[in-house]
């Protein structure tokens, strides 16, 4: 089959974005998952930490499905969102649109540049939860806030927290960074275990100053990635709780493919957040794929000039972290 496909990213987490809605592919849920296993395996000409397909929603502007390079279906991605926010807004010819998405539909829009000549896009985090059985955590208790696992580890403290996709988020020191201890622990919790039996999103977040937070991010179905959008906005929430950062103010999110700005909102004991940053286009791709053998070719490639004003953006935060994650 011939699939157009669009290489892209958010904070330098990469997608294949494929438009199920104007092109009217007819895939089944089998060959969903097994493009992306495909398409985005990394020894190949494409490589990507997973596929978004953009489908027509019966109520909202469109609907996005993400599913990851090992496809695994995710319920959101933050940082996918605000790529299918761009080519939504764009194809419509809007400034705000509503995204359905796994589990709510959510508010995006095109905002100010984060940084010159970069595409920039807001796009709404929620709904929340930090009931453990969203997530789910199988410990006996209904919540899990700045405390230790003590079969899993005694050394750091996690807040359990669904937003929707699980995550596990502990404010560490740059020497536990420095460590193997996050690389070890979300093997654990993403392998055959007793506590999380979906598996988890594993982040360690460094707090730098007031407003300014560093953070790393194991993601489930993924490994390591450059960056999660859901994972940098439970952080935020996440430093806002223990009085790191303040409710309603942005918070600059560092992360090793660049950063992002968080907002995190309260209403009673309500919680959701703004994630903004780029939505930036790498290049367009004419993919010819055969599943049964588990092949493709990409047959024409047209690259877009966007990347080099985001590495701009990349060499400022590169020089940030080296100041301020000192010792």
């Amino acid at each position: 089959m011939q699939i157009d496909v669009l290489k892209c990213h958010g904070s330098g987490n990469d997608f294949l974005l494929i438009d199920e809605l104007t092109n009217r592919y007819s895939f089944t849920e089998q060959e969903r998952a097994g493009l992306a296993r495909l398409l985005c395996n990394r020894e190949s000409d494409l490589g990507a930490d997973g596929i978004l397909y953009i489908m027509d929603s019966s109520h909202a502007d469109g609907r996005m499905r993400i599913f990851n390079a090992d496809g695994s279906e995710a319920s959101m991605c933050g940082n996918g969102l605000r790529l299918v926010a761009r080519y939504i807004c764009e194809m419509k010819q809007k400034k705000e649109a509503i995204i359905e998405t796994m589990k709510a539909d959510l508010k995006v829009s095109k905002q100010e540049e984060i940084f010159p000549d970069v595409a920039t896009y807001q796009v709404e985090i929620s709904p929340v939860s930090f009931k453990l059985s969203d997530l789910p955590l199988q410990l006996p208790q209904e919540s899990l806030r700045n405390e230790t696992i003590p079969e899993l580890t005694e050394e750091v403290a996690f807040t359990a927290l669904a937003v929707p996709n699980p995550h596990i988020v502990a404010i560490v020191e740059k020497a536990q960074l420095d460590s193997n201890l996050q690389k070890d622990l979300s093997q654990i919790v993403n392998g055959p275990n007793k506590w999380f039996p979906d598996g988890v999103n594993v982040s360690f977040v460094n707090w730098l100053k007031p407003g300014h937070i560093y953070v790393r991010t194991f993601e489930r179905g993924v490994g390591f990635t450059n960056a999660c959008g859901t994972a940098m906005s439970a952080s935020s929430l996440v430093t806002c709780l223990n009085d790191l950062n303040d409710f309603e103010k942005p918070i600059n999110v560092y992360n090793n493919g660049g950063k992002v700005q968080c907002v995190v909102h309260q209403n009673d004991n309500k919680y959701w957040i703004d994630l903004i940053g780029n939505a930036t286009y790498v290049y367009q791709a004419v993919v010819e794929v055969d599943l049964a053998k588990q092949s493709f070719v990409v047959s024409s490639q047209t690259k877009f000039t966007e990347q080099k004003a985001y590495e701009k953006l990349q060499a400022e935060v590169q020089t940030f972290l080296n100041t301020e994650m000192k010792g």
